[in-house]
């Protein structure tokens, strides 16, 4: 049996912690008298009778088959710690996916351990800083306390909500440097854990570790289809919130759109699952364009490419290609339209038993066909696809898995991936586009200057496909009507 990650020192037995006085603080000190009063006359707030969160009958089912690969080994999973932004300020803090994925749970400084039992199963426990501390006056003095960020979840409180045996974190790279047996980390979240076991783990076993993790996401469950779906909905909202303002936009800029989408995101979920891209005019060729400083021009094109993330993470990856007064030009419905028609083609190619490269070559021939018949690409079209020569203007790839990131199980082995056969319950996106740049001189002027691109999130099925975004309309004259009806 592998020994068990036991403190050396229990907590209570521990040295109080001196906080440290802030420099150039208006306040000198703490004087005895007011840390006596700080520590006396509080309520009890402890929660009793919490009801685990909704997946975490989902998240013991992931954390057994994380066990099933890697029997008599020690897994140590972290959340991740806060980065500074600029002196004291920090980052808004977003767990790491596998340990979000693994746990339910999406607090700073938490870790996730495996223990082997010695009988080819594992226990879990998660690492977590407790409630502050009210004795030593950790609550009010320290700038992570519980008055300056908010309460945190006591340990038994935890316990109830994750269905995990909780520890205090603050214990845990000590115990860690002192274990044996083969361990393996989840590397690039937190530096702390990492040093405790850095005689312990190899760089390549590690990455074993997060390739695995990459791939067990590949397939959804169906808790999992359910938050993409909710994301997905949000985000149609946030699109008509857009359309509703343009006029707003057309007074300021591409702020205004991104704003506008924020608003949504962070009242429907958790936030945006990536900087939005809110490109309007020949932005719209910058494939990830989030400066969204630019104009919003009457006659020009906003290409928008947005996400709302829910609250468990999971985030949708949409975009439409928007007439900005309302209404598609010769041109640009030229170009639209036949991006359209490549998404179409993309879609219909994403199905059970299908190579993951089908739906991409679909678009492309399409593409490559109209590049040919337009005259800007020397056919026959094979010899375009051949030599990708359609890619001057294609640019990306057709689409990537979605989830809990944008471009989820990105870790994933290139066979399990993009050589690998679509499944059911696989997410993913279909997003072909064209982009003419303003300096390129191989096409006519009038298409210089165009970028569009059509994206949707398409679930794979057992009979096929189902778009998820399929509420947001496509087709260009669809696309016209319902501006027009969110316009009045």
């Amino acid at each position: 049996m592998a020994d068990e990650l036991t403190p050396e020192t229990p907590e209570e037995e521990q040295p109080q912690k001196k906080h440290e006085q802030r420099k150039n603080g208006l306040y000198p000190g703490v004087s005895d008298e007011l840390a006596d009063s700080m520590r006396a006359g509080w309520a009890d707030t402890e929660l009793h009778g919490l009801k685990p969160v909704a997946q975490a009958a989902h998240t013991a089912e992931r954390r057994a088959a994380l066990s099933a690969r890697f029997p008599g080994e020690r897994i140590v999973v972290p959340a991740g710690r806060l980065k500074t932004r600029s002196n004291d300020t920090e980052y808004p803090f977003r767990a790491s996916t596998e340990y979000a994925y693994l746990t339910g749970d999406q607090t700073e400084n938490g870790v996730l351990v495996l223990e082997p039992t010695g009988t080819g199963g594992h226990r879990a426990t998660i690492y977590l800083l407790p409630r502050s501390n009210r004795e030593n006056g950790e609550f009010w003095l320290s700038g992570q306390g519980e008055l300056w960020v908010g309460r945190r979840h006591s340990l038994t409180e935890a316990e109830q909500l994750l269905g995990i045996p909780a520890k205090d974190v603050r214990e845990l790279a000590d115990a860690l440097a002192g274990a044996g047996g083969p361990v393996r980390v989840l590397r690039g979240h937190d530096a702390v854990i990492e040093t405790a076991l850095t005689d312990k783990v190899t760089a390549e076993r590690d990455e074993e570790l997060r390739v695995h993790l990459s791939e067990a996401r590949v397939v959804k469950d169906a808790f999992e289809v359910a938050e993409l779906q909710k994301a997905v909905d949000s985000t149609i909202r946030g699109f008509e919130d857009v359309v509703k303002v343009l006029d707003k936009a057309e007074a300021t800029s591409e702020r205004y759109i991104e704003g506008t989408f924020f608003l949504r995101a962070r009242v429907e979920g958790n936030d945006v699952g990536y900087g939005s891209i809110c490109a309007a005019g020949p932005n719209a060729c910058t494939l990830h364009w989030v400066r969204n400083d630019g104009q919003v021009r009457p006659g020009d094109l906003l290409l928008l490419d947005a996400g709302v993330e829910t609250r468990d993470l999971y985030t949708a990856d949409v975009t439409r290609t928007l007439p900005i007064n309302g209404t598609y030009s010769d041109i640009q419905r030229k170009v639209y339209d036949a991006v359209y028609e490549a998404q179409e083609a993309g879609i219909a190619a994403v199905r059970p038993g299908a190579k993951f490269r089908d739906f991409h070559d679909a678009a492309q021939r399409v593409l490559a066909e109209k590049l040919v018949e337009w005259g800007l690409l020397e056919g026959p079209v094979e010899r375009v696809l051949e030599l990708s020569l359609q890619r001057r203007w294609t640019l990306h790839g057709t689409g990537h898995m979605l989830g809990m990131d944008v471009h989820d199980c990105a870790a994933a082995r290139t066979e399990a991936y993009v050589d690998g056969t679509l499944e059911p319950g696989m997410c993913l996106t279909v997003e072909p586009g064209l982009y003419f740049q303003t300096d390129d001189l191989t096409v006519p002027e009038e298409y210089r200057g165009i970028g569009v691109r059509i994206e949707d999130d398409i679930l794979v099925t057992e009979d096929g496909n189902r778009n998820l975004s399929a509420g947001l309309p496509r087709a260009s004259a669809e696309v016209e009507a319902w501006m027009a009806a969110l316009k009045g």
